[in-house]
């Protein structure tokens, strides 16, 4: 079971000098509009409650104004709530002393903005030490660190550089190193690469999905780029006039978008390019075994079904068995090669067209997750893409 870092309940804000008014009004169902005409106070945020699951890239999106970017600042209180809680780790946010703030974004987050924000009379590795000098690091323990994440994004030979010697993509990457040498257990990241042209962006996307896989730290993501939520994101949040939409995974979104609001992200996008195994896989398209025996496999394949995979203890696969094995009396577990649930659309389809029969999608751990076959895909794809084939 997965253990939330993060959880917000019923978190609210208002700008404004009577934001109590304005509390009641939203309260008695008026809107965000309404509450403007009649009292001049901006709801930045109303009524927001979600979780960000430890080790998830968490994508906020929604139109300006939607307030994606004020519920991060309520997240790590750089704007401090008109109702409603926080939670990191268990720990209060929204009511916490400064003292206990400061020391939580010291130690255990950062954040990582659009502008890049560098120091730049300081050199790139003095830049990503920075977090480290401000919590008391000795310099040489700071350097050591910040050089090692220096390598990890691609800059340790421009370790003595300025940051006018960069270019914007670099520079963005020293942003990058500067939050994680803190190695921060969540870290929140506020349009960190809309600033950035295409290409940049993409592999700025590439470096930050290689260190999750290599880390797993917890993200919290703000993009108004549906593209970029869709590759990058575990879940998705859309936002609207600072209420929460929809909470999702990218295929659960795509699939089923909440009302037209979240339909009108995808118009233009061709969003099968970021199904992955995962998001394709059918829990029961298959019957599934782990007693091998005739009378099991018999048993199992009773109906319509020509095959089931077989399982251990563990719920990894084995392989497979047939009808025409059962009926023999004497089951074989014939071997069949796993997809991983990370794999690309592109990928599924190359394994599954080459296939007879449907393929075993497997996680990280290699136990099962259910079955991809050449219908299901033809399915997804279509639904997927709609109008834009």
């Amino acid at each position: 079971m997965q253990t939330p870092k993060v959880v917000v309940k019923g978190l609210t804000k208002v700008f404004g000098s009577n934001p109590q008014q304005a509390l009641d009004m939203l309260a008695a169902g008026s809107t965000k509009d309404e509450v403007l005409k009649r009292t001049g106070q901006v709801v930045g945020v109303h009524d927001v409650s979600l979780e960000v699951q430890e080790g998830e890239i968490f994508v906020l999106m929604g139109l300006s104004g939607s307030g994606k970017s004020t519920l991060i600042r309520l997240v790590n209180r750089l704007v401090e709530p008109s109702a409603g809680t926080v939670l990191i780790g268990g720990r209060d946010v929204a009511s916490a002393r400064r003292s206990e703030l400061i020391e939580l974004r010291r130690k255990d987050m950062s954040m990582v903005f659009q502008s890049f924000a560098l120091m730049p009379q300081r050199t790139v590795l003095s830049n990503a030490a920075f977090g480290l000098e401000v919590a008391g690091v000795g310099r040489k323990e700071r350097e050591r660190r910040a050089l090692a994440i220096l390598d990890q994004v691609g800059l340790a030979p421009f370790a003595q550089k300025l940051p006018r010697e960069l270019s914007g993509g670099m520079q963005q990457r020293v942003g990058l190193a500067r939050a994680l040498t803190v190695n921060p257990s969540l870290m929140i990241m506020d349009e960190a690469f809309s600033a950035l042209d295409p290409l940049k962006r993409k592999e700025m996307q590439d470096v930050l999905l290689q260190l999750q896989r290599e880390h797993r730290r917890t993200i919290m993501f703000v993009s108004h780029d549906l593209e970029e939520a869709l590759r990058i994101g575990n879940r998705i949040a859309i936002m609207e006039g600072g209420r929460l939409v929809q909470v999702g995974t990218p295929h659960q979104i795509i699939a089923n978008p909440a009302d037209d609001y979240v339909r009108a992200f995808f118009q233009g996008v061709d969003t099968s390019r970021y199904l992955t195994a995962r998001d394709l896989a059918q829990k029961d398209a298959v019957p599934t075994i782990s007693k091998l025996d005739g009378a099991s496999v018999a048993s199992k394949l009773n109906g319509t079904a020509q095959y089931a995979f077989v399982l251990d203890a563990q719920r990894k696969i084995r392989g497979f068995v047939t009808r025409g094995e059962a009926d023999g009396g004497a089951p074989s577990v014939r071997p069949v090669e796993s997809i991983s649930c990370d794999a690309t659309l592109d990928h599924v389809v190359e394994r599954v067209s080459a296939s007879a029969h449907a393929l075993p999608v497997v996680d990280s751990d290699g136990c099962y997750c259910g079955s991809v076959d050449r219908a299901a895909l033809l399915k997804a794809i279509t639904r997927s893409r709609g109008s834009h084939v």
